[in-house]
């Protein structure tokens, strides 16, 4: 009787698998015509505003006028549809940005245009959103922890480091763990154990795409046992992540530690169609200097990060962001005259 109730429970899980998958699409589908019925409507008053000077009393009127047409219509506020006029204006002719548009929410839509400062910040938000399906609330916190800065400052450092392994694509070279209640001063213990407590947020931090496989997950070698802090697994590049806490500065020993992990990851742990295991150092501060010292000889697919348990200063960062892309300018420009004084 067991069995038979199993296999109708099973059935019917199924039928709900088809009924969610139904319902997911019917809902982009929605939302992709209302996105750019948005677009047309902007687009319309873009236009109007040039050529037949509409203005905000105009706009107020075209409200009233279509809330009378459409009784309980929402969404066509006077200020909603100067937000069209700006939506249109600021994708008019971005075909590459155009299709994501359609991918996600109106409101997330609306945030991404009132918070992002560039084309390639929007870009970057528009993706990750489309990628993992943000809520609201999840979107306004990757924009409050600046996570598109601290995104780009990651890619310029660790530029070397990356092509030792396509996994380490998925890491940055710093995180925000502001939603982690621990004291200032801490243990590796209280440290992991908070990370367990809010692994949804933690793992909006690191990626959608990364799932937790265990906490300090044992490794045997020898006669003897080991445990990784936590190990993760990342379902878009398909390799294991085994992450170590640290709660002082980055120190070269730390590494070596990780290097005989990543080692008995592979040797033992790692399935025949994973990519190689990838390493990461989360630790409390570090010293770029030593960083680039300790990985500049290792062979080990390894990033070093820093954590911090409060939001950080976006101006601070977009600074240093101007900073390191100035600094490569300048290299280039150096490159290509003594490439010239060599011809």
């Amino acid at each position: 009787m067991d069995n038979e109730l199993q296999s109708k429970n099973t059935s019917f899980e199924e039928i709900i698998n088809i009924i969610d998958r139904s319902r997911e699409r019917v809902f982009r589908s929605v939302n992709r015509e209302l996105i750019g019925m948005y677009l047309e409507i902007g687009r319309y008053i873009s236009e109007k505003v040039k050529t037949d000077k509409w203005g905000k009393s105009v706009v107020r009127e075209f409200s009233d006028y279509i809330k009378t047409h459409y009784e309980g219509i929402k969404g066509f506020s006077p200020q909603n549809i100067w937000r069209m006029k700006q939506f249109y204006e600021t994708y008019a002719g971005n075909e590459k940005l155009s299709a994501l548009l359609r991918e996600i929410s109106w409101t997330n839509n609306l945030i991404i245009l009132s918070r992002a400062r560039s084309e390639e910040e929007r870009e970057f938000y528009l993706l990750l959103c489309s990628k993992n399906l943000y809520s609201s609330r999840e979107l306004e916190r990757q924009f409050n922890s600046a996570l598109f800065e601290r995104s780009m400052i990651s890619n310029e450092q660790n530029q070397l480091f990356i092509e030792k392994s396509p996994g380490l694509l998925a890491l940055r070279d710093s995180y925000v763990l502001e939603f982690l209640d621990i004291p200032e001063r801490h243990k590796e213990k209280e440290l992991r154990k908070a990370i367990i407590a809010n692994l949804r947020d933690f793992i909006l931090e690191f990626g959608k795409d990364f799932t937790l496989v265990g906490e300090e997950y044992r490794v045997q070698v020898g006669n003897k046992d080991f445990k990784i802090d936590l190990l993760m697994y990342n379902r878009d590049l398909s390799c294991l992540v085994a992450i170590e806490l640290k709660v002082t500065d980055f120190m070269p020993e730390h590494l070596g530690q990780l290097e005989f992990y990543l080692e008995a990851l592979d040797r033992d742990v790692r399935k025949p169609n994973e990519n190689p295991s990838v390493g990461l150092i989360l630790c409390a501060g570090k010293d770029v200097e030593v960083v680039e010292y300790a990985l500049s000889r290792s062979m080990s697919p390894t990033l070093i990060a820093e954590y911090q348990t409060h939001l950080p200063q976006k101006a601070l960062l977009a600074n240093k962001l101007r900073e390191l892309r100035e600094l490569a300018e300048e290299d280039g420009l150096l490159d290509d005259e003594d490439g010239g004084a060599e011809e």
